[in-house]
């Protein structure tokens, strides 16, 4: 090893008083500068600029030049206007960061065809022009050489008095003439630049314009009408009218919008990963209507820029109708059914219960934070999903005897469309969907896969179709019942004091007593779902592996259960349920229940409080400095399910977070309860005592590791300091720590 001996000019290892004095007075200098720099800056671009850019946005929208001054220096209304104002600024800013980005785009794809052709078309104007400049000066060259022969071969005059008038006979106006001409070509050259300018410039601002409508318009409108259209076909799920929609409406335009904008855009992205995986199992040139979004080739700003306006429409209008089918065909139509034959089924209950023993809140957070992530993060479903589809359509072609059109000869085994050889386009034989999609795609299709056309073949497609509709009203019907119906079963025996589930479980009161939100018992009942499929299907992949080896991958994962349901207690279970405890007592109770009231715990919400707050801290520790806690956390993770330490785990982990937050709740207590009334005997002083204690110990060791922190910083500037006041140099020698001991005994 290595070590620095520091030189120093002090034999003695306290500093003096004045120079400590001065360094913290440098210190403290530097700060002061610092701290009134950014604040300036900050105090600038937060509040004088969004300021400044709030009036002028008033003025120039809804103002007049005679208040323009008032406005401007007006005092009041100074906070909204600055928030006004960080809108004003913020859309500014992404605008021109967008025109930017757009710019780069024509860069490297270059702008609209038209664009493009009329410049190309006027500089070839200019070349031309310029070629017949140059013959037209070559041309005056060679006649004025000429003449200069001519002129030669002539005998010069004898006479002085007829000088004068040779002068004035052998004037040629061909010069004034040529630069008369030469003037002309100039302007005419400039006029050609200045309209050509003009012309590209109208046109980049034309194609500003067209790609800002397009994206608003399939950003913002189409979403939000999948949304309202969802909205709407949905109204008798949940007993809701279009009027209690405009009521809504009119309380909160602001928040409607962005839910309904919310939920059409999921939408649109769900559907568009389901067309992607379709596009992995069925015949390439099957979906030659739809954008394929896996093609590395696909760019839909330069689509934006390069095609025209009408071919756009076109497609947003296709978009419409697909989206619009596809909710009437697996909401409208199924609800409609569902209501004729279990009546009693819906409507589903999206109210608030206060009554109900789960608080809503604690549920919805635990939805979001643990089951979804849960579900959302294996990628077993997505192979099941694809399992399904590939065997229904190996099914549906053996029916009708489509086999080649649909599955193409991989038999649904297709690769991405993206990675298929590129193939000429086709002929006009080639199939309707080749032929639509040499129509719709600007370099032909790509990826193609001929197929063989049975007979009858608009009537099978038609039947497809047919098909496609049933399954997926069927499909829609088991989804909207299936997980409802399983999480009110669970949710109904779960409640405390809620009565056994009867023959149908319900939402009404009169059938269970109790109304709990449909969110929460149709993720239940999906987890379930998930859970079982997830069971068999493991069971099916041991089958094959003979009696023996299925009882040992049983016994496997018996034990590895088991442990995971001891860590799940543990990590899931335990530390959330005191960490949540723990705050509920340090900071909401006493923010929320006065001296003279008793708290209630209850202990489901803050054990779901404490999830939240337990993976909040875990992102936390995750960021912060290399610790014992980070990597026990870090292995955790790696190791994952399959190889899982559990002593570890409980060693490591969860051992330590469990000593502190158990005493975190013990110490303040046992405090409270049994050293207090030794000491005070007033019952209220013991009670005010009893309630102030967790927070008041919360205060206590913020305040404890603020100070031990700037203690340690001060240590720091002292060494500091006395190395900028003493220090002469610093050398670099090798150093053992194994050989101090040998040569001190040695001495």
């Amino acid at each position: 090893m290595r070590k620095f001996i520091v030189k120093t000019r002090h034999n003695g290892w306290r500093l003096p008083l004045k120079d400590l004095a001065a360094g913290l007075l440098s210190s403290v200098a530097t700060a002061v500068k610092y701290w009134l720099h950014y604040t300036l800056v900050a105090i600038a671009w937060l509040g004088l600029v969004p300021l400044t850019a709030c009036r002028i946005y008033r003025f120039v929208f809804s103002g007049s030049i005679d208040t323009m001054i008032p406005d401007i220096s007006s005092t009041e209304n100074i906070t909204s206007d600055i928030f006004h104002g960080c809108f004003v600024v913020t859309c500014t800013l992404f605008t021109f960061i967008g025109l930017v980005w757009l710019r780069e785009q024509v860069l490297h794809g270059g702008g609209p065809d038209w664009l493009e052709r009329d410049n190309a078309n006027q500089a070839q104007a200019v070349n031309n022009i310029g070629e017949q400049l140059d013959r037209n000066e070559n041309h005056n060259v060679a006649q004025v050489q000429q003449e200069n022969v001519v002129a030669e071969n002539v005998p010069e005059p004898q006479e002085d008095g007829d000088n004068n008038g040779n002068e004035e006979n052998n004037w040629i106006p061909m010069e004034w003439d040529r630069a008369a001409e030469e003037v002309t070509w100039e302007r005419l050259l400039a006029a050609l630049f200045g309209l050509a300018k003009a012309r590209r410039v109208l046109g980049l601002c034309y194609v500003v314009v067209k790609v800002s409508m397009l994206s608003v318009v399939e950003i913002g409108i189409l979403p939000l009408v999948c949304g309202w259209w969802l909205d709407i076909c949905s109204l008798a799920m949940f007993d809701a009218t279009l009027k209690d929609r405009e009521n809504s409406f009119r309380v909160a335009p602001g928040t409607s919008i962005f839910i309904h904008w919310l939920v059409g855009m999921v939408y649109v992205y769900y559907f568009a990963s389901f067309v992607l995986l379709l596009r992995e199992i069925l015949r390439p040139g099957v979906l030659w209507f739809l954008r394929n979004l896996n093609d590395p080739d696909f760019s839909p700003i330069q689509e934006m820029i390069h095609l025209p306006i009408l071919r756009h429409i076109r497609r947003l209008l296709l978009s419409a109708i697909i989206f619009g089918s596809a909710v009437l065909l697996m909401l409208w139509l199924p609800i409609r059914i569902l209501r004729y034959i279990l009546p009693s089924f819906l409507p589903y209950t999206i109210s608030l219960n206060t009554d109900a023993q789960v608080n809503e809140l604690s549920l919805e957070l635990l939805l979001l934070q643990v089951i979804l992530p849960a579900l959302l993060e294996q990628s077993h479903t997505r192979t099941w999903l694809k399992g399904i589809v590939r065997s229904w359509c190996r099914v549906i072609a053996w029916i009708l005897d489509i086999h080649s059109y649909l599955l193409g000869d991989n038999d649904g085994n297709q690769t991405n469309e993206a990675q298929q050889p590129q193939h000429p386009p086709p002929e006009l034989n080639g199939g309707l969907g080749a032929a639509h999609q040499a129509l719709l795609i600007r370099d032909g299709p790509t990826g193609f896969q001929p197929y063989e056309k049975p007979a009858f073949f608009a009537l099978r497609l038609f039947s497809l179709l047919i098909c496609i509709c049933i399954s997926l009203v069927i499909c829609s019907l088991i989804a909207l019942t299936l997980p409802v119906w399983l999480g009110r079963k669970v949710m109904a025996l779960w409640l405390v004091g809620a009565p056994p589930p009867s023959h149908q479980i319900t939402a009404t009161v009169a059938q269970t007593g109790i109304k709990v939100h449909e969110l929460y018992t149709a993720a239940c009942g999906t987890y379930l779902c998930w859970l079982a499929a997830r069971a068999i299907s493991l069971i099916l992949s041991w089958l094959p592996q003979g009696r023996a080896a299925m009882l040992a991958r049983l016994k496997q994962w018996c034990i590895l259960g088991a442990k995971t349901i001891l860590a799940s207690t543990i990590l899931l279970g335990v530390i959330p349920l005191l960490f949540g405890l723990l705050l509920e007592l340090v900071i909401i109770v006493p923010l929320r229940v006065p001296t003279h009231q008793t708290p209630v715990l209850f202990i489901w919400q803050d054990w779901a409080l404490g999830v939240l707050y337990t993976k909040i801290a875990c992102a936390v520790t995750m960021m912060g400095p290399d610790w014992f806690l980070r990597t026990a956390i870090e292995r955790a993770y790696r190791d994952g399910i399959r190889d899982m330490h559990l002593m570890f785990i409980l060693r490591e982990l969860a051992a330590p977070v469990i000593i502190s937050f158990g005493l975190s709740l013990a110490i303040p207590y046992v405090v409270a309860y049994s050293m207090v009334p030794i000491f005070v005997s007033n019952v209220q002083l013991k009670h005010y005592i009893a309630r102030r204690i967790y927070p008041y110990l919360l205060v206590v060791g913020v305040a404890s590791i603020i100070i031990t922190l700037q203690i340690r910083e001060f240590k720091k500037l002292y060494e500091h300091i006395k190395n900028d006041k003493y220090l002469v140099g610093q050398r670099l020698v090798n150093y053992d720590h194994r050989r101090v001991p040998k040569i001190q005994t040695s001495q």
